[in-house]
């Protein structure tokens, strides 16, 4: 049974003082339920999660206590979309007719923290300074620029571009534009990536009202259909978050397994693809998804930046809402809004950084501690 988005809401990004987690999540379930039309007595399921806000189920206590199933999800920066997945597959099962994804988050300011003990290592890990998430990416991308040629100028690239589009972004929480040269200058953080290559922990919420696809019309004349929804997790041998130790063979990464399913399951492939959002917890993580998706090959992400490829405007446009640099990263809500994006885009409603030429596919992956990616295949 096919599955449709027929609503979207969010609590815009950033920061917001005053405001609960678990109050922003209420926001963006509203303003889903306001979009579809439909009332939160209708929902029949939910399924959200939140990292540091508490437990998602508790919105039943702002939107009403109606007795519908509502089940928390946790899992890593892929929570919001695995809440979409379980729900696609409530209605896919048939069991259900229409349900909520949800997720929403409020993170200290800082630096994400990590108990290695959690993602089962030991504390020794975080002892002498392994649990540095920051450090992982640099290591990773490095060796990623080592091995296929790519510059620094490209991570560069990456940054200007996203925060360039989060100024036309009215939920992003970074509105300001920087020059090629304020992002090469910002100051070293994890060799090779800058201050301003990486994302933040932020806040915010995303919610999006889902039925069958035979009855989408009843709700919306602008439906946008889930034509694949797949998480997958790491295989021995995989460089991933929290990596203790180099296997003498690697092992493809979580995102091309998710990927790969994804297409096969939607019938179609990268090609196809009219819009992206890919998850660029820093910029060289935007980099390596583009070939790890399937979208070029290893080293060609050179050509793709410098000409343009990854723009609103060009070949195949990544990260149109500004992607994780601009809106930083509340986890229960990431995965999500980069379906709202898409969805948006697919309805024509994205406004300054509509995608021309009526985009027909979109594509989201996002990408989770301790090795996970989640991938979703939207058209309209």
């Amino acid at each position: 049974m096919d599955v449709a988005i027929i609503g979207l809401g969010m609590h815009p990004f950033g920061r917001t003082d005053g405001v609960s987690g678990l109050e922003q999540g209420a926001y963006a379930a509203r303003k889903a339920l306001e979009d579809a039309g439909v009332d939160w007595s209708d929902m029949q399921f939910a399924y959200g999660g939140s990292a540091a806000a508490g437990n998602a189920d508790a919105l039943v206590s702002k939107l009403g206590l109606t007795g519908l199933q509502f089940i928390n999800v946790a899992n890593g920066c892929a929570t919001g979309g695995s809440a979409l997945q379980s729900a696609y597959m409530a209605i896919q099962s048939g069991m259900f007719d229409i349900g909520m994804a949800v997720g929403f988050d409020k993170h200290p300011r800082g630096a994400f923290t990590v108990d290695p003990e959690a993602s089962g290592l030991g504390k020794w890990y975080g002892d002498i300074g392994m649990a540095l998430t920051p450090q992982f990416f640099g290591m990773k991308i490095q060796r990623y620029m080592h091995e296929f040629g790519i510059s620094e100028d490209a991570l560069v690239r990456v940054a200007v571009k996203n925060y360039r589009n989060g100024v036309l972004n009215p939920n992003a929480w970074r509105k300001k534009a920087f020059s090629y040269e304020d992002v090469a200058t910002s100051d070293m953080v994890a060799d090779p990536l800058r201050k301003y290559m990486f994302c933040s922990p932020a806040e915010g919420g995303c919610a999006m009202i889902l039925c069958r696809a035979d009855k989408a019309r009843q709700y919306t004349s602008k439906p946008v259909f889930l034509k694949a929804v797949s998480v997958k997790t790491r295989n021995f041998g995989s460089f991933e978050v929290f990596t203790q130790a180099q296997a003498l063979n690697r092992a493809d990464a979580p995102t091309m397994k998710a990927s790969k399913a994804a297409f096969e399951f939607a019938g179609i492939g990268p090609e196809d693809i009219d819009v992206a959002q890919l998850q660029d917890t820093e910029s060289g993580a935007e980099i390596m998804h583009m070939a790890e998706n399937g979208f070029c090959k290893d080293g060609e992400q050179e050509k793709w930046l410098r000409e343009g490829y990854t723009e609103i405007n060009g070949k195949l446009p990544v990260n149109t809402d500004g992607g994780c640099l601009a809106n930083g990263e509340p986890i229960g809500a990431s995965g999500l809004r980069q379906v709202h994006e898409i969805a948006l885009q697919l309805r024509g409603d994205a406004g300054a950084r509509q995608v021309p030429n009526q985009p027909k596919t979109g594509y989201t992956h996002v990408y989770g501690a301790p090795g996970l990616s989640g991938v979703t295949i939207l058209s309209r």
